[in-house]
């Protein structure tokens, strides 16, 4: 039990030195997603953390936390990704952007008919209302 507790505040020692450095400098949508990824990781461990409290051995579920860390990094880059986006026409403060298109893959499973496969989007217009 004493080495898990040890591992444990090992790991958020080395989390908390990570964060707290100095970043280097980085484009700013690698800077937001980085970020996002972060909190969602942090949020994460919380959320599953806090789902230890619904078990009836909590020590045996610790992995929960894991879960949850792994499965916010994950959400937090999918958001951060969705928000740094660039389309092609771009609105902004009343002046028209123009560049290259982001394109999303996206696999769609196989329905009833059987048809499936990969799609790939784009964002043509973006604006904020």
């Amino acid at each position: 039990m004493k080495t898990s507790q040890r591992g444990i505040l090992v790991g958020v020692i080395i989390l908390l030195l990570t964060v707290w450095c100095k970043p280097c400098k980085a484009d700013d949508t690698f800077e937001d997603i980085f970020r996002n990824a972060v909190y969602g990781g942090l949020v994460g461990g919380l959320v599953g953390a806090a789902l230890l409290v619904f078990t009836d051995k909590p020590g045996d579920h610790l992995d929960y936390i894991g879960y949850g860390a792994a499965g916010g990094v994950l959400a937090g880059v999918a958001y951060g990704a969705v928000k740094t986006t660039r389309a092609l026409a771009e609105v902004e403060n009343g002046k028209v952007k123009l560049a290259v298109p982001t394109i999303i893959p996206d696999y769609v499973p196989a329905g009833t008919r059987g048809e499936g496969g990969v799609i790939l989007t784009a964002e043509v217009l973006r604006g904020r209302f």
